[in-house]
């Protein structure tokens, strides 16, 4: 699957809470003002990843033309003292294990460290283990448990990588 990163705009507010209402269960995704509140933290940037599908050739076209669909992206927020948070990361099941989810992490990452962070955090629930793996792999480790953080009760990790350290893992999932 071919893909392209790019910055959010306000206009695909709708989309991107669609795409969190199907990469999360109710209770852990988020509610329209909750994920509206979060895109307007100070600090805070979006990254969408765009797949990069031709069309098929209809009988008004000679030739088919590339669409683009946000099928994934990440919310982040470079924090005071120097920590980052990852708020959420979504990237719908079908894109899922293409490189997406990492790109947006590793942008992200990049940009905070442009911000002066030199740690980032995040939450994720403690019985998503693709998250739990996906997050390992990328070198977080858990610092904490938060007992019944989501609105369903579900307790979450609190996890954290140091973004000083150059480790990335060796290759990208194909």
């Amino acid at each position: 699957m071919e893909f392209a990163l790019r910055d959010f705009r306000h206009e695909e507010f709708e989309t991107l809470w669609r795409i969190d209402q199907q990469c999360f269960a109710p209770g852990i995704s988020y509610s329209r003002l909750e994920l509206a509140t979060y895109l307007q933290r100070p600090g805070a940037f979006v990254l969408v990843a765009d797949s990069s599908e031709v069309d098929t050739i209809s009988e008004s076209s000679s030739k088919g033309q590339a669409s683009r669909t946000a099928v994934g992206f990440i919310v982040a927020e470079a924090g005071g003292r120097g920590h980052g948070h990852i708020i959420t990361i979504d990237v719908l099941g079908p894109a899922r294990r293409t490189g997406i989810g990492s790109q947006l992490l590793y942008a992200a990452e990049e940009r905070l460290r442009a911000a002066g962070c030199h740690a980032v955090i995040l939450e994720t629930a403690v019985d998503n283990m693709e998250a739990l793996s996906f997050y390992k792999w990328h070198t977080y480790h858990v610092t904490k448990t938060l007992p019944r953080y989501y609105s369903n009760g579900v307790d979450a990790f609190v996890m954290k990588k140091d973004l000083l350290s150059p480790a990335q893992p060796d290759k990208l999932p194909q």
